[in-house]
C-alpha cells in the first residue's frame, strides 16, 4: 500500500518517526555519512552505501517531510477467503514435506535456495558496515544495507535534491532492502529467482520377502510394457503411488519384493496391458511364442519362475471302513517339507460308503488355498484332484475313464480309474488301481496291468501334446507324465517269521533286506509289468497288514505276511521331468489294514497353446463352501474349549 505520494505505507510510518529525533541525530547521521566515504575513498575500493533511514531523510524534499508527520494509518479491510480445491491426502502431504525441506535448505545454504514468498538471491553478497543505529523501530537496528556499485550509480546519495519517481524508487529499494533484512538476506540488483521445487518424496524400501517357494505368483511387467515406469511417471507425476499401494503400507501389509518393483497402473496391483495390445490378443486362439497367450511361456514363466509344480500322490485301501480319521493332517500335510504343494491327488482303494463325506473331509483339510478340480468313482475306487485355486485358470478340460479286471463281482472292488488333463502345456494321466489279491496271483496282476493300458480310452477331447511318441495299445505313453498308484497286491515271497526277524532287527528304515523278496521290484526288473516307470527309494516299514487301531502286524490265525503291497510309480516322456522328493508312509492313521503311503514330487512343466478346450476356472463350489465352513467350526470350537479349561481350572490345596 503507497500514499499519495507514492511512498510505501511501512517506509513511510518509519520514515516519520526517523524525523522526530531532532538535528541532534541527523548531524550524527552527516558525521558517519562522511567517516564511510573518507573510509571508502582511502582504501580505493568502490564506493559502498552505508546509512541508516536518518541519513536518507536529509535528501528528501520539504513537502514530503510536511506530509509525512502524518501517524494515522488507515486500516485496510480484511481479503475475502480465496476458494480452492480440496487436497487429497498425498497432495496435503507432500505439501508439508516440501514446506519443511525449504525452510530446511534456506536455514542451512541461504545463498543458494530463496524462500517461497518470492525474496530475490542474493548475487554477489558484501560485508556489512556498522553504521550508527536509528531509534525509529527494532527493525532499523540490523546492519546497513550492502550495495553493488551500479546501485551506488543509481542512487541519489550524493545529490541534495532528487524527483518524485526517484524518490518512489528508492523508497521501493529501501522497503524491499529491509524485507530482506528481516529474512536474514541481503538486497542485490540480480535477477530474481524462485524457489527450487522438490520432487515427490520417494517410497521407503522393502526389507522383508514373502515370496512363496511352492507358487511363485510374482506381478512382473510384460516384455511389451517395459517403458511404462516412464510414462506413468510423465502422465500421472508419481510411480508407485497408487491407492493400492499405499494402503498396504500405511497399514504395514507384507508383500514381496518382486511385487513391489514391477510396474503396476495408476489403481490396481495387476501388470498394465495397453489398449492395443488387448486389440491383438486372443485368450481362444494362440501360438507357443505369441505374446500374452494365457498357456504361453510368459504366464508360465509368471507363476513357476523355475518350471516346477509340486505334486503330492497318495494312495490308501480304506478297507471299507465308515469310520473315518478324526486329523488328515498327517497324511496330508506332512511337517518334513516346509511347503505345501501345488497339486494333491489322492486315490482310494475299498473307499468308504459316503464318498462325499470323504472328499468333503478332504476340503477342509487342506482349507480356502485349494479347489477340487475332479473327482471320480468307479465302485469303491475314488480318486481326487485338488489344486490351487490361482491355477484353475490354465487346466484343460478333465477326462477320466474305468476299467473292470473282476468281471463276475457285482461290486467293482478291482479294476482301475484313471484322470488326465493338461496344465499349461503338459499332460498329466493319474491311475489308481486295485489288483488281484493272494500271494502267487502274480500272473494276475500283471494281465490286470496289461488289460488297463489296453482298455483305458483316454486322451478323449484334450489333444495329444505329442502324437508322435504315442502308441495306441498303450495308454501310458499318450501323455508326458504319468502317476500309477494304488494297491498292486504284490507281495514279499519270504515266510512271516523271517520278515518279522528281519522288522525287529532293522526297526528303523533300514528295509533293503526286505525288498530282496519284493515281487513287484523283481517283476519291474525283468520288464514284464509297468514298462518305463521309475519308483522312488523305500524307506518305510511295510503298509500291510496291521491290526486296526495298532501298530502291530496280523496276529490272527492267518498270519499274514507284511508287505509293500501300496505302492507309487511314475514315469515321463522326457528324462529327468519327474524328481521324487519324499517317499513315506502315514503310520498315525489306524482306521485300516492299509497304513496310507504318499509321494511328493517335482515336475517340470512347459508352455502350451491356447487352442485347447479349457476347463475356464470351474471347480465343486458347493464341496468348497462346506469344507469352508466345517474348518471354521471346528476352530470355534476348539477355542470354546481351551477357554473352559482355562475358566474351570480348579486349585487345590492339601
Amino acid at each position: 500500500m503507497s500514499t499519495p505520494n507514492g511512498f510505501p505505507q511501512h517506509s513511510r510510518v518509519c520514515l516519520t518517526r526517523s524525523m522526530e529525533g531532532g538535528a541532534v541525530q541527523d548531524l550524527q547521521a552527516k558525521k558517519a555519512g562522511k567517516a564511510a566515504k573518507k573510509e571508502a575513498g582511502g582504501e580505493g575500493a568502490p564506493p559502498k552505501i552505508s546509512t541508516s533511514v536518518s541519513e536518507t531523510l536529509k535528501l528528501l524534499p520539504e513537502e514530503l517531510k510536511a506530509n509525512m508527520k502524518i501517524k494515522s494509518i488507515t486500516p485496510r479491510p480484511p481479503r475475502k477467503p480465496r476458494l480452492e480445491r480440496a487436497a487429497s491426502l498425498d497432495e496435503k502431504s507432500w505439501r508439508r514435506w516440501r514446506r519443511f525441506r525449504t525452510s530446511q535448505e534456506s536455514l542451512t545454504d541461504p545463498n543458494e535456495t530463496s524462500s517461497s514468498n518470492g525474496s530475490l538471491r542474493e548475487a554477489s553478497p558484501s560485508p556489512p558496515t556498522r553504521g550508527r543505529a536509528s531509534p525509529c523501530n527494532p527493525c532499523c537496528q540490523q546492519d546497513s544495507l550492502p550495495s553493488s556499485p551500479d546501485a551506488l550509480e543509481a542512487s541519489p546519495v550524493g545529490k541534495s535534491r532528487g524527483g518524485a519517481s526517484d524518490l518512489g524508487k528508492r523508497a521501493s529499494e529501501i522497503s524491499s532492502a529491509f524485507g530482506g533484512l528481516l529474512r536474514g538476506k541481503g538486497f542485490a540488483g540480480g535477477k530474481p529467482r524462485l524457489s527450487q521445487i522438490m520432487p515427490a518424496r520417494p517410497l521407503p524400501p522393502m526389507e522383508l520377502n514373502v515370496a512363496s517357494h511352492s507358487l511363485r505368483t510374482a506381478n512382473r511387467i510384460d516384455s511389451d510394457c517395459l517403458d511404462y515406469r516412464h510414462y506413468s511417471q510423465h502422465k500421472f507425476g508419481r510411480v508407485s503411488s497408487s491407492l493400492s499401494d499405499s494402503k498396504l503400507q500405511g497399514n504395514g501389509t507384507l508383500f514381496d519384493n518382486c511385487s513391489t518393483d514391477s510396474m503396476k497402473s495408476t489403481f490396481s496391483v495387476l501388470t498394465p496391458i495397453r489398449a492395443k495390445d488387448v486389440r491383438s490378443r486372443s485368450y481362444l486362439e494362440g501360438s507357443l511364442l505369441a505374446s500374452g497367450a494365457l498357456m504361453g511361456a510368459e504366464e508360465l514363466s509368471r507363476y513357476f519362475p523355475d518350471r516346477n509344480i509340486g505334486i503330492f500322490v497318495a494312495t490308501w485301501n480304506m478297507q471299507g471302513q465308515k469310520e473315518l480319521p478324526v486329523n488328515l493332517d498327517d497324511f496330508l500335510l506332512p511337517t518334513d517339507p516346509d511347503f505345501a504343494q501345488d497339486m494333491y491327488v489322492i486315490g482310494v482303494q475299498e473307499g468308504c460308503p459316503d464318498r462325499r463325506e470323504w472328499e468333503i473331509r478332504l476340503q477342509e483339510t487342506l482349507g480356502p488355498h485349494y479347489v477340487l478340480l475332479h473327482s471320480a468313482a468307479h465302485g469303491v475306487l475314488y480318486m481326487s484332484v485338488f489344486i490351487r485355486r490361482d491355477l484353475i485358470w490354465f487346466c484343460s478340460e478333465v477326462e477320466y475313464a474305468t476299467v473292470t479286471t473282476r468281471i463276475v463281482s457285482q461290486i467293482k472292488t478291482k479294476g482301475a480309474l484313471g484322470i488326465c488333463f493338461t496344465f499349461f502345456g503338459t499332460s498329466f494321466l493319474f491311475i489308481t488301481s486295485h489288483f488281484t489279491s493272494g500271494d502267487s496271483k502274480v500272473n494276475e496282476r500283471k494281465l490286470d496291468y496289461n488289460k488297463t493300458i489296453q482298455a483305458l480310452t483316454l486322451p478323449k477331447n484334450v489333444p495329444d501334446t505329442n502324437p508322435y511318441r504315442s502308441s495306441s495299445s498303450d495308454v501310458t505313453t499318450r501323455f508326458d507324465e504319468v502317476f500309477w498308484f494304488g494297491d498292486f497286491n504284490f507281495r514279499l515271497n519270504k515266510d512271516r517269521e523271517t520278515v518279522d526277524s528281519i522288522l525287529n532287527q532293522n526297526p528303523s528304515t533300514d528295509v533293503s533286506k526286505l525288498l530282496v523278496y519284493d515281487q513287484l521290484t523283481s517283476e519291474m526288473s525283468r520288464g514284464s509289468i509297468f514298462k518305463g516307470f521309475q519308483e522312488a527309494d523305500i524307506h518305510f516299514r511295510p503298509s500291510y497288514k496291521f491290526d486296526i487301531g495298532k501298530d502291530s502286524y496280523d496276529t490272527t490265525s492267518k498270519q499274514r505276511t507284511p508287505s509293500y503291497t501300496d505302492r507309487v510309480v511314475f514315469r515321463s516322456r522326457y528324462k529327468d521331468d519327474i524328481q521324487a522328493v519324499k517317499y513315506s508312509s502315514c503310520p498315525v492313521i489306524k482306521t485300516s489294514d492299509h497304513r496310507p503311503v504318499f509321494a511328493l514330487f517335482r515336475v517340470k512343466l512347459r508352455p502350451g497353446r491356447d487352442n485347447i478346450p479349457l476347463a475356464a476356472g470351474q471347480f465343486d463350489r458347493d464341496l468348497y463352501l462346506i469344507g469352508i465352513r466345517r474348518r471354521t467350526t471346528r476352530e470355534l470350537q476348539k477355542r470354546l474349549e481351551q477357554k473352559d479349561q482355562r475358566s474351570s481350572s480348579i486349585c487345590s490345596i492339601s
